[in-house]
């Protein structure tokens, strides 16, 4: 699967019929610059294995693999099973079609003709969701590179044996190497990253994330308190 630029989120579009691919991308083109078409089920699965996308619409009723079969596939699939779905499908349909939208794990349903400026609504929800995924993620690896990188570090001198010439003792190969001390430039940097990850995962407002957050920010407080002992 290949992973998008850092500032787009791209979105799947699947719908049997031109016109629709052609009305849904006009209403959605204004929120990414990448909306990607799908003919087909099929063609939806090897679109979402091939990119990364940030949420798929899918039309309910397609010849073939209609809308509830891809979205049980696409939620199947290790590689797809977290992107949103949402599903589209015409007023005259079955009652019972947004239950059965949800047990295949639809995010949301929404039934044609509908207000444009809802779908984009709903559909940005989702782009700001992932936006936000992909900034933690980045967040997180930028931290964990603070925390574990190398950094330049003096060694003493060894000093010269009395008797004999003077040469550096070889360490034994397998012997680990101390990762060098982290300074304070460095801690203060790791504690302003703590908290803005703090912040977007008080955002997410979900139980998961929540939990994360209350673990980040103690151990922002612990990077803190480190500080203030180096002040003392």
């Amino acid at each position: 699967m290949t992973p998008p630029a850092p500032d787009t989120a791209p979105i799947l579009i699947v719908d049997d019929m031109e016109e629709n691919l052609v009305a849904l991308e006009a209403v959605l083109s204004s929120l990414t610059s990448k909306v990607v078409r799908a003919r087909s089920g099929e063609e939806a699965l090897k679109a979402m294995l091939r990119e990364e996308f940030a949420v798929v619409l899918i039309d309910v009723l397609m010849p073939g693999m209609n809308g509830f079969e891809t979205a049980a596939n696409l939620k199947g699939l290790d590689q797809t099973k977290d992107v949103p779905i949402i599903l589209l499908t015409g007023a005259s349909v079955d009652p019972n079609y947004a239950y059965r939208g949800y047990t295949v794990g639809a995010a949301d349903f929404l039934i044609k003709p509908f207000d444009p400026w809802l779908l984009r609504t709903k559909v940005n929800v989702f782009l700001d969701l992932y936006r936000k995924n992909h900034q933690l993620a980045s967040q997180a690896d930028q931290l964990k590179r603070l925390l574990t990188g190398p950094t330049p570090a003096e060694s003493p001198a060894t000093p010269a044996e009395p008797h004999g010439p003077a040469h550096a003792p070889h360490a034994p190969e397998d012997a680990p190497t101390p990762a060098p001390p982290v300074g304070d430039e460095a801690l203060s940097d790791i504690a302003s990253r703590l908290a803005q990850i703090e912040l977007l995962l008080r955002d997410a407002r979900d139980a998961e994330s929540a939990g994360l957050a209350d673990r980040i920010a103690a151990l922002e407080q612990s990077v803190e308190r480190l500080m203030a002992g180096r002040e003392v």
